[in-house]
């Protein structure tokens, strides 16, 4: 395994996308999901990505990359169909020691982007290292029929009991057994049937008293499925 799984925060932090296309629309709106604060810099753009500028959701240096353009950017994407262009960047990113993706390039980069999909909280995602992102996006298309939205309200659920449990004991060992026991109980199902009833019977059977839907403050969303 050459590469280092991680999920990183970029939260209010700098990205600066090099490139105008329908890569940098796709990466544009991954991060902006994720909160980050965008720059894209190219001298033309898709309508996606001039809506966006339009809407005040990034910013938009209209013109050809230049050395410096990624003063103090946390992370760096090159998607310019000209690879002198994408290398440059590249290069200025490691002079910076910023991250750096070029879309097609994963050997000149220092990071990849794997295929990915999201059911709220749960995060899946799917490499092959860079060697065949088709393959990857197949994968990932057999696992988005496999985990729908409910498997979202789970991690919701799951939140919830593990919040009150370390709130409530500080006997970690027991915390954990509990906390493993309860993520294996199939709720997935139950939450895609809407069985509150259920639910409430496995959960007060794995933890006991205190862990209903309505006292974890998870009955509403429930019905709502």
């Amino acid at each position: 395994m050459r590469y280092l799984p991680i999920n990183i925060d970029v939260s209010g932090k700098a990205v600066t996308i090099v490139g105008g296309g329908d890569v940098a629309a796709r990466k544009c709106r991954t991060l902006l999901q994720s909160g980050a604060r965008v720059t894209v810099i190219s001298p033309a753009t898709t309508t996606d990505l001039e809506t966006l500028h339009n809407q005040h959701a990034i910013t938009w240096v209209a013109r050809e990359y230049r050395p410096g353009d990624l003063d103090g950017a946390f992370l760096v994407f090159a998607c310019t169909p000209e690879p002198a262009i994408n290398l440059a960047v590249v290069k200025e990113a490691s002079e910076r020691n910023s991250l750096c993706n070029i879309a097609d390039c994963p050997d000149r980069s220092s990071f990849i982007s794997p295929a990915v999909f999201s059911r709220g909280d749960l995060t899946i995602s799917v490499s092959t290292g860079g060697k065949s992102p088709a393959f990857a996006a197949r994968i990932r298309r057999e696992m988005e029929s496999r985990y729908g939205d409910e498997y979202g309200v789970v991690v919701d659920l799951l939140g919830k009991v593990r919040e009150k449990l370390l709130t409530s004991s500080k006997n970690g060992k027991y915390n954990r057994k509990l906390l493993l026991a309860v993520a294996e109980l199939d709720l997935a199902e139950l939450v895609r049937a809407g069985n509150s009833a259920a639910l409430d019977n496995a959960l007060r059977e794995c933890l006991g008293p205190g862990f209903t839907l309505r006292e974890l403050g998870m009955d509403q969303r429930i019905a709502h499925e």
